[in-house]
This record gives structure tokens, C-alpha cells and sequence, in this order.
């Protein structure tokens, strides 16, 4: 359990929902993760929701639009990394062979920003805080936990590449009990030379058809009744309550506008 003021570079810093019903997603987290909820106007008929644990900034929330999104956008959460310059970064994506969906634009007084996908597909945002650095708080229930990018087997490598060559991320490879391996992404803390843990990647099991994506993963005290809470207010359990040995217990959920997230807990702290 940690109260967050300052995020590291290559860290992942802020998670938002693209919606396509901002009351009834408001109604379905603010009940799974006891959120409050605060609106704030940010244009013609437009609020952006902030979610908040105890005070502190958790996430936020908002309603797609047309001129931004395209028709057929599913709902989706998407993280977005700490970096020292959007402007730098979003030139180091394209470069490591991304592409730059919204070029770097300036969020009022909060910060700069840039809308990136990754070789693979996955998508994610870089946020150069000025006024506001991010989530406030992790671990605790309802905060955030982990962010996992889910790839195909064959691209994997393309991957560390490209987290390695934007953030200077290294990466750790362990074998899983079903097979195959699952990967720690590694960042370096405030020049200490020491690896702190950013995520992890593992592969999209075969025969499920998925695109490249990051998932995200909020802390819960007790897995089974939150997924059976999300049930209960029209979600789905995409996995069930499922152990990791040594680690913990996790299921995959999707909440009723269809937007996928996950939830945790796990046996020691890891972000």
C-alpha cells in the first residue's frame, strides 16, 4: 500500500476508459472498487471522471467521441507511461518502428501527451507530467496493480526490442507452469543502477483470437467476489479465479459496455 507523488520515467503512470456509457461505467466501477467519483467539464457537453481512492487519484474515465474515435472502437482502458519528453519519446517510437497515433499535444496545465502503438499493434499513451504526475495511489484495492502486454508467441522478441530501444527497459524470462515463458519487464530507478519491476508480457494462449494489448491489472482483496460483484452488475468473467504459483490469484474480467481489465492479488508487493 503506497500514497504516489512522483512517477519514474518507463513507469506506468496513469489508466483511463474510453467508454461508450459514462453513467453506466461510473455506476459498475464506482460499486466493484468503491471509487468516488468526481465530473469535470471539458467542452461542450463533455466530463472527464476521475476515480478516486480515499482522496487519491486512482484513474479516470470518458465518453468516446466521434471526431476522435473511429466507429466501431470497442471500450477499452488504456495505460499510459511516465517519460521525461513526449516530444522525444514519440520520435524514439517511430523510430524502433511504432507509429504515432496523436502526435504530442498539451493537456492544459496537466501535462503533454502522445497516443503511440507498439510493432505488435498494442496501444499506449507517454505522459510528460507537468501539474499532474499521475495515480496517487497503488496496491490497495481498486488501485493499480500490474499492466501486462499480451502478444502473439511469434512477436515477443519484436517486443523487448522495442520497450528496450523507447524505454530502456530490460526484461527477466521465466518459465510458466502451463508452458512457455512469461516476462518481467526491468527498468533502472533514478540512476541507481538497481531493476525495478514495470510489468510483464506473456503470450496470447493458442487458439484465442486477440490482437496485441496491454491489460491492466487492479488490486482486490479477494479475487472470486470480485469477479462475482462484476457479474452481478453485467459484467463477464473472461477467466475465472485462477492461481499463480508463488505470486498469487488472478481473474480477467469485462465490464458491461465491453472494455476488458483484470484483477489481483497478489502474495507480495511487484509494482
Amino acid at each position: 500500500m503506497t500514497t504516489t507523488t512522483v512517477q519514474a520515467p518507463g513507469t506506468f503512470s496513469w489508466f483511463e476508459l474510453a467508454t461508450t456509457d459514462q453513467d453506466a461505467a461510473k455506476r459498475f466501477y464506482g460499486a466493484l472498487f468503491n471509487y468516488e467519483i468526481f465530473d469535470s467539464p471539458i467542452g461542450p457537453d463533455e466530463v472527464y471522471t476521475l476515480l478516486k481512492l480515499q482522496g487519491r487519484d486512482a484513474g479516470a474515465l470518458f465518453k468516446m467521441s466521434e471526431k476522435n474515435y473511429p466507429p466501431g472502437t470497442p471500450p477499452h482502458w488504456m495505460p499510459y507511461l511516465s517519460v521525461e519528453s513526449a516530444d522525444q519519446t514519440a520520435e524514439k517510437v517511430k523510430a524502433a518502428g511504432g507509429k504515432v497515433m496523436a502526435e504530442p499535444f498539451d493537456v492544459m496545465e496537466h501535462g503533454r501527451m502522445a497516443v503511440c502503438m507498439d510493432p505488435l499493434g498494442a496501444a499506449f499513451c507517454v505522459w510528460q507530467a507537468k501539474q499532474h504526475s499521475g495515480v496517487a495511489v497503488r496496491g490497495e484495492p481498486g488501485a493499480f496493480a500490474w499492466c501486462q502486454l499480451n502478444a502473439p508467441s511469434t512477436g515477443r522478441e519484436e517486443a523487448k526490442r522495442f520497450y528496450g530501444e523507447v524505454f530502456g527497459w530490460t526484461y527477466r524470462d521465466d518459465p510458466m507452469a502451463m508452458g512457455d515463458s512469461y516476462t518481467t519487464w526491468l527498468g533502472q530507478e533514478g540512476g541507481t543502477g538497481q531493476s525495478q519491476v514495470r510489468g510483464g508480457m506473456m503470450p496470447i494462449p493458442p487458439g484465442v483470437q486477440a490482437p496485441a494489448h496491454w491489460l491492466i491489472y487492479f488490486a482486490s482483496d479477494d479475487v472470486d467476489e470480485s469477479a462475482a460483484r462484476a457479474r452481478l452488475s453485467g459484467g463477464q468473467i473472461m477467466v475465472p479465479g485462477t492461481d499463480i504459483p508463488g505470486m498469487g490469484r488472478f481473474a480477467v474480467l469485462q465490464d458491461p459496455q465491453g472494455a476488458f481489465f483484470a484483477v489481483v492479488k497478489f502474495a507480495k508487493p511487484v509494482a
